[in-house]
């Protein structure tokens, strides 16, 4: 690698480095805020939160590294173009595809940058952040102490709890219990408190109401205690049957064992497909929106406005590809045997990239004129 190939692959790191951290800020951002209001509300620590944010970091990554790879090629370009250095290197012989090396070589660092990501970190990030949700619901102080506010932590119930005094002891409680069809009943207590006797959870109230309406007879009875025992066990225990997340699953375990995860997570033979080619697939992808960002820029020769038509160009030519695999995606969903089509938005903007680097040299206005001539009557 020469010096220039050197020279212009830094510039595409330290711009895609750049992009890359301000699209990663604006979508944290965006699902910090409502990430941060569940958590809050539901009585969780402010460690809680980073530590969910930071496992949610690799997902947000994966989406914007195309498109940070993507910006990073077609400003570096730009800016080469804008201060001559293509047009030094062109007048020196250099063509489109020696021009093109360190953006095929910044290509394929972003890929292998990708494949780290799907490959490894995605998975383990996913995996752990499904164990502390697990965790989390788990939690009774986590669901149901949580006082001034009126909680639902199953259907047909409602907590509340005015206030929790710092040795735990909780302050005028209210429990309405309406799952049973036939009667709901409405709990009352001045003082509770939670008892954890190793998998069941019991809520004892003192000095309490119990009201029972019988919807059969629409009948009220009312009976005062002085403590009772509420089993919530079912409140926040979650089934044991928690199936994983097609995206904590491991490559290896997929391509290894595919009937052994549809009869364990339920997942279908289409959806193992799709996710297992999917991860290859990304990888390439960031080769190809290297290459159209970079070719793109090459069509056409200086303009004193610029190259917003060749940089809109390769924006419209991402949007086809990204409708493409979303097509390729749902066929690959209903049939598994179709998995090659997922790789067809790869290796089709790789050849619109390879087709644009052989007119890479030629302006776009000399490429139409020269095919209308070549269409006319010979003289």
């Amino acid at each position: 690698m020469t010096r220039y190939d050197r020279y212009v692959l830094s510039q595409f790191l330290l711009f895609f480095g750049f992009f890359a951290l301000i699209l990663v800020a604006v979508f944290w951002i965006n699902r910090a805020v409502s990430l941060f209001d569940k958590l809050i509300s539901d009585g969780q620590s402010a460690l809680v939160f980073l530590e969910f944010t930071a496992l949610a970091l690799p997902n947000l990554i994966r989406m914007v590294l195309p498109l940070a790879a993507f910006a990073a090629a077609v400003y570096v370009t730009n800016r080469l173009k804008n201060d001559s250095e293509l047009t030094v290197m062109q007048a020196t012989g250099s063509g489109p595809w020696r021009l093109a090396r360190p953006a095929i070589a910044f290509g394929v660092v972003t890929a292998l940058m990708m494949s780290l990501l799907t490959h490894l970190l995605l998975p383990s990030s996913v995996k752990q952040l499904e164990m502390r949700q697990s965790e989390v619901a788990r939690n009774v102080t986590a669901r149901l102490l949580t006082e001034g506010s009126f909680l639902h932590p199953a259907d047909g119930v409602t907590f509340y709890i005015r206030q929790i005094d710092p040795d735990g002891t909780l302050n005028d409680v209210f429990l309405s219990d309406r799952r049973d069809p036939a009667e709901s009943t409405i709990y009352t207590g001045a003082k509770a408190f939670l008892v954890r006797d190793g998998d069941s959870a019991n809520l004892i109230m003192v000095d309490g109401l119990a009201l029972r309406r019988d919807r059969a007879g629409n009948t009220l009875s009312s009976t005062a205690f002085s403590d009772f025992s509420y089993d919530i066990t079912s409140l926040i225990r979650r089934s044991e049957d928690q199936r994983r997340s097609i995206r904590a699953i491991p490559t290896t375990e997929m391509i290894r064992d595919p009937a052994g995860i549809e009869d364990k997570d339920g997942l279908s033979p289409g959806k193992i497909a799709e996710e297992l080619h999917l991860r290859f697939a990304r990888a390439l992808v960031c080769i190809a929106v290297t290459m159209i960002g970079y070719a793109t820029l090459m069509l056409g020769g200086f303009s004193r406005f610029g190259v917003w038509q060749q940089a809109l160009l390769a924006f419209l030519i991402l949007v086809c590809l990204e409708v493409l695999r979303g097509v390729v995606s749902d066929a690959v969903l209903q049939d598994a045997s179709l998995w090659p089509l997922i790789y067809l938005p790869t290796v089709l903007g790789i050849a619109i990239a390879c087709l644009f680097l052989q007119f890479g040299s030629r302006p776009l206005s000399v490429i139409l004129r020269g095919s209308r001539q070549g269409g006319g009557q010979p003289t």
